[in-house]
């Protein structure tokens, strides 16, 4: 009885040290719409700690919800540990929000001003990030915002949609019979619908949808963030791609990841990173292998460079 009393008192200890430490943010969800809620709402994370250090909008990848955000990673829970407020939202079209459209910027800029109304955040610093075609999202949101973010990133983010578009169109042609990506069957009619036709056809759309284009000579996108902080993670395995998606180098994301670094370089943004990791990428629950993960990014080292911009 004494040794199971011991075990016991052993177990609640543990716990309240553990709860004592870990100092979990409060959580809570809001909707715009009253009457929707699969679409214009968002998930804050509150800091624990006061002073508030600033407020980071997470956008999630695409088809990504909040909840399965948190299932991939606990960056959002360690912003707010390190004193930021910490915002995912989700747009008009709930979590098959292209991002980088016009309604999904608008929705994104309502949803901070809702945020910062609400959380009394006026003047105060604020960032931007995302995976995917979440961190194309903000990077295309800090080029046009009249105050720019302290600084931005993107874990692996489609940038260039006119490449995107001829690369899926040359997968699918490819293929052989039933074995074409359903993603690129669905991104190619999704950016067809978006921009009206084909880079052939609407180029100037495929522009002004695309945060980076590679062949857009005037590079008026871009040159919206020479003095932005600006980070783009990536993890260019090849040989996964080539063995499990029959994609090569010129489909990857890190092909425009790192012409868009190197142009803002050389306009002058000495802000401006490439980080190229290896072996990182693995997604959860299962640690199954896969390169476009949020867990490519060393998420302790992130946060203390946002810290110092």
């Amino acid at each position: 009885m004494s040794k199971f009393l011991i075990l016991f008192f052993f177990i609640l200890s543990t716990i309240y040290s553990f709860a004592q430490t870990t100092d979990l943010p409060k959580i809570e969800k809001f909707y715009l719409d009253k009457t929707d809620s699969s679409s214009y709402c968002y998930t804050i994370f509150y800091p624990n700690k006061l002073p508030w250090l600033g407020y980071m909008m997470l956008m999630p990848g695409f088809g990504e919800s909040a909840e399965k955000v948190m299932q991939q990673t606990d960056l959002p829970i360690k912003l707010a540990q390190n004193q930021i407020l910490t915002v995912i939202p989700t747009f008009q079209d709930g979590v098959l929000s292209l991002g980088t459209d016009s309604l999904s910027q608008l929705a994104l800029a309502t949803i901070i001003k809702d945020v910062v109304t609400k959380n009394k955040l006026e003047g105060q610093k604020y960032f931007v990030g995302g995976f995917s075609i979440g961190g194309s999202c903000a990077i295309q949101y800090a080029e046009n915002a009249s105050t720019k973010p302290s600084a931005v990133f993107a874990i692996d983010p489609p940038l260039d949609f006119e490449r995107f578009y001829n690369s899926a169109k040359r997968d699918i042609r490819l293929s052989k019979e039933k074995e074409a990506s359903q993603e690129n069957i669905y991104m190619i009619a999704r950016l067809e619908k978006e921009t009206g036709g084909t880079p052939s056809t609407h180029l100037n759309r495929y522009y002004q949808l695309s945060p980076y284009s590679f062949s857009d000579t005037t590079q008026n996108a871009i040159k919206k963030l020479i003095n932005t902080p600006l980070r783009i993670y990536t993890e260019p395995d090849v040989s996964w791609w080539l063995k499990e998606r029959n994609a090569d180098l010129s489909s990857m994301n890190a092909t425009t990841c790192s012409a868009m670094i190197n142009e803002l370089t050389r306009l002058g943004n000495q802000k401006a990173e490439l980080i190229i990791t290896h072996n990182k990428g693995y997604r959860k629950p299962d640690q199954k292998r896969h390169p476009h993960s949020w867990s490519i990014v060393d998420n302790d080292e992130l946060i203390n460079w946002l810290l110092k911009q």
